[in-house]
């Protein structure tokens, strides 16, 4: 169930309220009586930055902003405020709640909001009956003038996008296979009124797309290539930005087999995918004018006796061939049909998203995404500067044109890995053989997917790059 976000129309009396404030000035335009300012007062002395009263008939909660550092880690401090204030309210066993702008910016105050719906999020579609109420938060109620419905929607848009990712992401394979995911994606287009198109196995066999078809050999669902499209008539570009999402739905490995322990979180590594179905959905609901293109290629990769092989040489849709060393780098076989793909569009940029290496997520751990460019300097920066605002940080990576030489082939034009060293870098060097347009590598390995709570994100799916993205279409409209 997701959390209902809505504007109050008068000031909270005895609701259960959570008090936005600066500084302990603040505090004298609450309805706290003088005994419980001092106890707030004392309380942040402490270092506490969220004070709970307990009135018994309502529950009080003051939260401190902090206007220190720059603007991006205000921003993240309110968000982490508003996931800290839904815990208090969930462990209380509150339904809902009053947030009451006291004194704090309007971004502040939208970022504590999304904070809050983010951290409220739960999977617990396969819970018990008796178990599946999960949070008791249903509802968020917001008290200031200032804040007008389309920012309120613009917060509901953009936090149900994110939960849609992580559905995704938290699904298993059981439910979410290559077609599943395709009819989700396709019913998520009609909610937003965007354009989903579906290739199907034949479809994707006329195209000539080697390298999707090579991984789905050894699986015994087909596989599906999705075209997520959103044109207004009020478009601001005439050629496209799209997105390429990698929609592994599980990873085996394949007949280069991964050790079980590695296998566990696997439903995940069509985190890709979900992030460009999650964006495109918030970008069409919006309605920002932008034209944008989602493509996300999708299967399954099983060791099954038909399975592609290591020494196998594929030709990929752009007819380039690959020499397969091991099954287990299968993602880039699936992006590389759709960059080829994307060609057609003649885009102002392409950005891929994937689960891609293991290499990057050991280089920097789930605090960050790995990144490349190749001919988009300007754009590069933009997204980083926009990664920096809201908190999905992008490390760049060296993309030199040395790095190719570990992918060279004796017997075809490429091999699908490079050596022991730098393997984000030649995933990536592998993936830019496949472009001719401006073109950002995005490596979400480690991001994608928490073993345990991280503030708003949750354990399991997190939803990275659905608000990157979507920020990203945003600020081309705001420029």
């Amino acid at each position: 169930m997701r959390t209902l976000l809505r504007k109050a129309l008068r000031k909270p009396t005895a609701a259960d309220t959570i008090f936005l404030i600066k500084d302990g000035k603040d505090l004298a335009h609450t309805p706290l009586s003088d005994e419980e300012k001092a106890y707030v007062k004392r309380q942040h002395r402490d270092k506490q930055k969220v004070v709970s009263i307990n009135r018994y008939k309502n529950l009080l909660l003051v939260a401190y902003g902090e206007f220190v550092g720059t603007r991006a880690n205000r921003l993240e401090n309110y968000r982490k405020r508003g996931d800290e204030c839904q815990s208090i309210l969930n462990n209380a066993k509150v339904e809902r709640t009053v947030v009451y702008n006291v004194n704090a910016g309007k971004e502040e105050e939208q970022a504590f909001l999304e904070g809050m719906l983010l951290g409220n999020y739960q999977f617990v579609k396969y819970k018990k009956e008796g178990e599946k109420k999960g949070n008791s938060l249903r509802q968020i109620d917001v008290y200031d003038n200032d804040l007008v419905e389309e920012d309120i929607e613009g917060i509901r848009i953009v936090s149900d996008a994110v939960s849609f990712a992580r559905d995704f992401v938290n699904e298993p394979v059981a439910y979410l296979t290559a077609e599943k995911f395709a009819e989700e994606m396709k019913m998520l287009g009609e909610r937003a009124g965007a354009k989903v198109d579906v290739f199907n196995k034949s479809k994707l066999e006329s195209l000539k797309m080697g390298g999707l078809l090579a991984v789905n050999r050894g699986s015994v669902d087909p596989p599906t290539f999705t075209v997520f499209e959103w044109k207004p008539k009020n478009a601001i570009n005439r050629k496209p930005y799209v997105f390429v999402g990698k929609g592994v739905v599980y990873d085996t490995g394949g007949l280069s087999l991964k050790p079980t322990n590695f296998m566990d979180t696997m439903k995940s590594d069509m985190a890709g995918g979900a992030a460009v179905a999650g964006a495109l959905y918030a970008i069409a609901r919006s309605k920002l004018p932008v034209y944008v293109v989602g493509l996300v290629p999708a299967t399954d990769n099983r060791p099954d006796g038909n399975a592609y092989t290591p020494g196998d040489v594929i030709t990929m849709h752009d007819g380039t061939t690959v020499e397969v060393l091991n099954t287990d780098a299968e993602g880039r076989m699936i992006l590389a049909d759709a960059l080829s793909y994307a060609k057609q569009y003649k885009p102002e940029l392409v950005v891929d998203i994937a689960t891609l290496t293991g290499a990057a997520a050991r280089a920097i751990g789930p605090q960050a995404i790995v990144g490349m460019k190749a001919k988009a300097e300007d754009q590069f920066s933009q997204l980083s500067r926009v990664g920096d605002l809201i908190h999905e940080r992008i490390v760049e990576f060296p993309f030199w044109d040395e790095y190719n030489e570990q992918l060279k082939s004796h017997i075809a034009d490429l091999k699908n890995i490079g050596g022991l060293e730098a393997g984000a870098i030649t995933a990536g060097k592998f993936l830019e053989h496949f472009t001719d347009y401006p073109y950002i590598h995005l490596d979400i390995a480690a991001p994608s997917f928490l073993e345990k709570k991280d503030a708003y994100r949750p354990k399991g799916g997190t939803g990275v790059g659905v608000r990157l993205f979507f920020e990203f279409i945003k600020s081309k409209v705001e420029r």
